[in-house]
């Protein structure tokens, strides 16, 4: 079977399209079902791995997107929307979207929490107007082999990330050209 070049066009059109057309003040989600989501993947992260509680505690402020949803072949495109919580409440709900090419096909769901150790940074990424990650500022993301625990003493990034998949962490991913924008939910 043959598969022509042009074939192809339409399906790239589309993911295309919806890499970009994510309205930054139109959220699909309420932010009772955003809230929700963000305490099941709060709970499920401090069950998870060891220390996560006392980490959380430490920390300025967490954004959590419960539900990061990205497809693609040849060209992909991921969305997601979250809260951005500091003292334990929700101040602000954010979205999170991009688009990369290279080698990929499928569809996956994953669960994404960034924690900003330093208020410095914390106050960075909620003042600017649409945050991108590795360019408007790095995150570092930590990655636990079994049976390790998160120590909040060795970690000095002011901005780090964990990513879980559908079976505990996933390894050698990136945040990099995440684009992160405050939202209103319906």
């Amino acid at each position: 079977m043959k598969i022509c070049r042009n074939s192809f066009k339409p399906i790239f059109l589309v993911l295309f399209v919806l890499a970009f057309s994510f309205p930054s003040q139109a959220a699909v989600n309420t932010a009772k079902e955003i809230d929700v989501g963000v305490d099941a993947t709060l709970d499920r992260f401090k069950e998870e791995v060891p220390g996560a509680e006392l980490f959380l505690s430490k920390a300025s402020g967490a954004l959590t997107f419960p539900n990061v949803y990205k497809a693609g072949i040849g060209i992909g495109a991921e969305y997601g929307e979250g809260a951005l919580r500091v003292a334990g409440k929700t101040i602000k709900y954010y979205s999170t979207a991009a688009a990369s090419i290279g080698f990929q096909f499928g569809a996956q769901a994953k669960s994404i929490i960034l924690i900003f150790t330093q208020k410095k940074a914390l106050e960075t990424f909620q003042k600017s107007d649409g945050w991108e990650a590795g360019v408007d500022g790095s995150v570092a993301l930590i990655t636990l082999g079994m049976g390790d625990s998160l120590d909040t003493t060795n970690v000095k990034d002011p901005i780090v990330a964990f990513i879980f998949g559908q079976k505990g962490l996933m390894y050698n991913l990136t945040l990099e050209g995440s684009k992160f924008s405050i939202i209103t939910p319906k």
